[in-house]
C-alpha cells in the first residue's frame, strides 16, 4: 500500500493537490496523511497571565486546524468514493518541514505531495516560498510539486533532466518508474549540457541509465542552450507536450540552482506541470 503524505494550509491550491494525489493513484490501494501544521507566535512568556494567554492561542489554533481538516477529509472522501483510499489527519504546531520529515520517517511515507502556492494568493516566480523550502530540506522522500489549481490530466510523457554527471542507483529512479508504470507512460530523458559530446563517465551513466528504464518507453533528447537552464526545460516541456517533468536532487544538480532562491527569481521558471524531485542522499 502506498503511503502518500498531502500537506495543506486549507488553500485552493492544496486541495487541488490532494486531489491530484488520489487520481494519480486512483487505482492504487493508498494511505493519504493529511498535514496541517500552525505556530503559535507569542511574545517569551514570563508571566502566568502571558503563559495563559499563550495556552488559549493555543487552543484556538488547534480547534481551528482540526475542524478544516475535518472539513478537508469530508470533501475528499466525498471526491473519491470510488477509489481504495484512507485518509488520517494530522495537526501539528510545529514548523512544516521539521514535521515534514519527521511524518515521512513516523508513518513510513513513499511521497510528499503539495501545491505550489499557498492561502496568501502570492505568486513566487518559480514557486510558493514552502515549497522551494521542502524541495531543499526534504532528504529522504520523493516530492510532488503541483502548479496552481492544476486539473489532473493523465501523465503520458514525463520529461527526466540530467546531464548523465551522476549514476543513478535503482532506487532513486523507482518513483519515475512507478508513476511511468502506472499509465503506460514514455520517459523523455532531457539531457542538459553544454558540450558536444558524452565523456567516458557520461557514457557509462547513459548506459546504466537506460538499463533501470528497459522497461519503459524512453527516448534520449539533447538540447543546446546551457546557460539558461530554466528557459530551455520550459521550451522542451512546451515541444514535446510534457506531462510532468522529474529530476534528482543532489550536490550541484540542475534542480539545486533552479531552487537557489536568487537564482529562482532571476531565471523566471515556471511550474506549469507537476514537478517531481527526488533527493538522493549525495
Amino acid at each position: 500500500m502506498k503511503r502518500v503524505l498531502v500537506p495543506t494550509d486549507f488553500s485552493n491550491n492544496a486541495y487541488s493537490a490532494l486531489f491530484y494525489a488520489t487520481r494519480l493513484f486512483q487505482n492504487e490501494v493508498c494511505k493519504f496523511f493529511i498535514l496541517n501544521t500552525f505556530e503559535v507566535n507569542t511574545p517569551v512568556l514570563t508571566s502566568r497571565i502571558d503563559k495563559k494567554k499563550g495556552n488559549q492561542l493555543y487552543q484556538h489554533l488547534s480547534i481551528e486546524s482540526n475542524d478544516k481538516l475535518t472539513e478537508t477529509l469530508h470533501a475528499i472522501v466525498r471526491d473519491t468514493k470510488d477509489h481504495d483510499h484512507t485518509f488520517e489527519t494530522i495537526s501539528v504546531s510545529k514548523k512544516l518541514t521539521e514535521t515534514i520529515n519527521k511524518t515521512i520517517q513516523s508513518k513510513n511515507i513513499d511521497l510528499v505531495v503539495m501545491g505550489t502556492k499557498g492561502a496568501n494568493g502570492l505568486k513566487e516566480v518559480f514557486m510558493g516560498g514552502n515549497t522551494v523550502k521542502v524541495i531543499q530540506r526534504i532528504k529522504n522522500c520523493p516530492i510532488l510539486a503541483i502548479p496552481d489549481e492544476f486539473d489532473f490530466k493523465t501523465p503520458k510523457k514525463i520529461a527526466f533532466a540530467t546531464d548523465f554527471k551522476r549514476l543513478y542507483n535503482q532506487e532513486e529512479l523507482q518513483p519515475i518508474i512507478d508513476i511511468a508504470s502506472l499509465f503506460e507512460a514514455s520517459i523523455r530523458i532531457m539531457h542538459v549540457n553544454g558540450e558536444e559530446k558524452l565523456d567516458e563517465v557520461q557514457e557509462y551513466n547513459l548506459k546504466k541509465l537506460k538499463e533501470h528504464f528497459k522497461t519503459i518507453d524512453c527516448s534520449i533528447h539533447w538540447v543546446s542552450k546551457f546557460d539558461q537552464k530554466s528557459e530551455v526545460i520550459q521550451t522542451f516541456i512546451d515541444d514535446m507536450s510534457i506531462d510532468m517533468l522529474a529530476m534528482l536532487r543532489y550536490r550541484h544538480s540542475i534542480i539545486e540552482s533552479i531552487t537557489h532562491e536568487p537564482v529562482v527569481k532571476k531565471i523566471g521558471f515556471q511550474a506549469m506541470i507537476p514537478f517531481l524531485v527526488i533527493p538522493t542522499l549525495s
